[in-house]
């Protein structure tokens, strides 16, 4: 079978590997189909990854079909099309005997720590598989991944009946926005300095968009939100500016949720922090529930997601299409390799 691994900071090379050996009971072969790139795989792209070592075969978001099942596999059968988590966890560790193995004490992540899924045949534990909804294509499969981000970050703090604020409209603060509005929120505000991403963020249904190249950031909220202002907010930026503007005017005593990803450790603000008494929490990947929500709300429509789907390109081109999102970063949303 065909399999692409990153040998080195920006090569690619395409092999033909043994596909994989007998299932165990409880795994199923998956026949991938769609591979999303995200950020975090294009900072490896460019070795500016600190948890990842090469080579390495990439791919964490992604949809499937069901090429074989072991023996006592009852979730999913033959021909089903399917995407799945791309966590692996110890089970043992304080997070994970409490529920919270996305932030488990020895967290590898396939596309990162573990063998990823760019190759044509891969196997997964049932436990991490979820079925895709019937209405549902295989470019929407791959986007389940970002999507359950948006719905794990957005489960943190109650939104409903709040003004909400985002910093940065990429198809995760996109994802974040959405998912605030289907939870319930009042207002919801997406910030970027890209006019291109704020204008695929109309296209999918959020409700204010802030260009910051011409609107400073009070301004923006003051002329949205009035008097009312804001009480939460979402960092999906990873922007020192971007978290300090969060800071500074939410609300005292309202919450933030920072799940951007930083370059470099930004300095966090302590006065704003403590003296306007706000809550911040880290947000880290997902649950399987957020999986299952992702797709329930993708399939039912509240989730937007084909305005985000800026370029395929086939399994061979899979080197291009770094080219392609570094040559037209900020013109771009999802790139997906077609396999």
């Amino acid at each position: 079978m065909r399999q692409a691994i990153m040998i080195s900071p920006g090569k690619i090379e395409f092999r033909q590997v043994a596909e994989p050996g007998p299932l165990s009971d409880h795994e199923i072969l998956l026949r991938i189909k769609r591979i999303g790139i995200c950020g975090s795989d294009v900072h490896v792209f460019h070795g500016k990854h600190p948890a990842t070592p090469y080579p390495v075969i990439q791919g964490h978001e992604y949809s499937a079909e069901v090429d074989a099942t072991g023996k006592n596999v009852s979730k999913v059968s033959v021909g089903d099309r399917v995407t799945a988590r791309p966590q692996l966890v110890c089970g043992k560790c304080g997070p994970c005997r409490r529920g919270q193995y996305n932030a488990c004490q020895h967290l590898k992540v396939q596309g990162f720590q573990a063998p990823g899924v760019a190759q044509d045949l891969f196997v997964v534990d049932e436990d991490r598989v979820v079925v895709l909804a019937e209405n549902m294509s295989f470019e929407q499969g791959a986007m389940v991944e970002p999507a359950a981000v948006g719905a794990h970050a957005t489960n943190h703090i109650e939104l409903k009946g709040k003004n909400v604020v985002v910093s940065g409209a990429g198809s995760i603060g996109n994802l974040v926005a959405q998912f605030a509005q289907a939870r319930g929120a009042n207002k919801v505000l997406i910030t970027d300095i890209s006019e291109y991403r704020l204008n695929i963020a109309k296209k999918c249904g959020i409700e204010g968009v802030l260009h910051l190249k011409s609107t400073s950031f009070e301004d923006g909220i003051a002329s949205f939100f009035g008097d009312e202002g804001f009480q939460a907010g979402f960092e999906a930026a990873g922007v020192q500016a971007s978290l300090d503007a969060l800071m500074q005017y939410v609300e005292k005593g309202g919450e933030l949720v920072i799940l951007g990803v930083y370059e470099e450790n930004p300095v966090v603000n302590m006065y704003y922090l403590g003296e306007h008494e706000l809550k911040v929490f880290g947000s880290m990947m997902y649950k399987q529930e957020d999986y299952e929500t992702a797709v329930e709300m993708i399939a039912e429509g509240k989730i937007n997601i084909d305005p985000l789907l800026s370029k395929r390109f086939p399994f061979e081109e899979y080197q291009d299409a770094y080219s392609y999102i570094d040559r037209e970063g900020d013109k771009t949303m999802k790139v997906l390799i077609d396999m």
